[in-house]
């Protein structure tokens, strides 16, 4: 859906989406949002941290797009809602749906940045601020499980002329609640104290074999960054497809 400033803040403010399953009980079993995929996963402890921002770091072909869409999946399976800030309106209908995403349960917020604007390099850097923005208000407004800001293929510059404590203020947003923010791109962005990030790229040889619909057939390393800890794994999944 492809929504004004006004128009989301009146969805949000409304409430007119599914409240997402109270996470209660056990609150070590609740501190992380799996990404669905059983190995990484466990390199993870569970899963990305909620109440914190991570990220997911890989050129075009590393299995970044299709991570993405396996987590937007694992989250709506757990009857959470999830948001889907798409910076530069590159979502793959179909390929969403073959990953198993529950569109009820998604807020795909489309973004109007351009991968090569040409002369229009102010006009792009509007686009990415009401990106931002949106983003902003998607976290005030709580309720989310997974949060995703897909700026993949973002123009460097454009992200580069951002603030850093534009990642600190959604941090302050976010901590404390039940929501995963999950910040994508090519190269790294930013994450919180307690975020991870991940960082993958096409391997070969034998590796460790991993579920995940979208994710068969690729080898990919993936390399996990912690507060105080950097682990490399190498990951393989068995069935051959096309992955991005």
């Amino acid at each position: 859906m492809l929504l004004a400033r006004a128009d989301l803040e009146s969805l949000l403010r409304d409430r007119k989406l599914v409240p997402p399953v109270a996470l209660g009980g056990n609150t070590d079993e609740y501190a992380t949002a799996p990404a669905g995929v059983t190995a990484l996963d466990a390199r993870l402890g569970g899963g990305f941290p909620r109440g914190q921002l991570s990220e997911i770091v890989g050129a075009r072909s590393s299995g970044r797009t299709s991570l993405l869409l396996q987590m937007l999946a694992a989250a709506t399976a757990r009857q959470e809602i999830v948001a889907l800030v798409d910076v530069l309106d590159m979502l793959d209908v179909a390929s969403a749906e073959a990953a198993g995403v529950d569109f009820r349960r998604l807020l795909w917020i489309r973004g109007q940045v351009s991968t090569n604007p040409g002369l229009c390099r102010d006009m792009n850097q509007r686009a990415l601020d009401r990106a931002i923005k949106a983003l902003t208000l998607v976290l005030q407004a709580g309720n989310f499980g997974l949060v995703v800001f897909d700026a993949a293929e973002a123009p460097p510059h454009a992200l580069e002329r951002l603030p850093f404590t534009t990642w600190r203020r959604l941090q302050r947003i976010i901590e404390g609640s039940q929501t995963a923010c999950v910040l994508a791109g090519d190269t790294s962005i930013a994450r919180s104290a307690g975020g991870v990030s991940v960082r993958l790229a096409r391997a070969g040889g034998e590796r460790l074999r991993v579920d995940g619909r979208l994710l068969n057939g690729l080898d990919i390393e993936v390399d996990v960054i912690r507060p105080h800890a950097r682990i490399q794994h190498d990951v393989r999944v068995p069935v051959s497809t096309t992955c991005a």
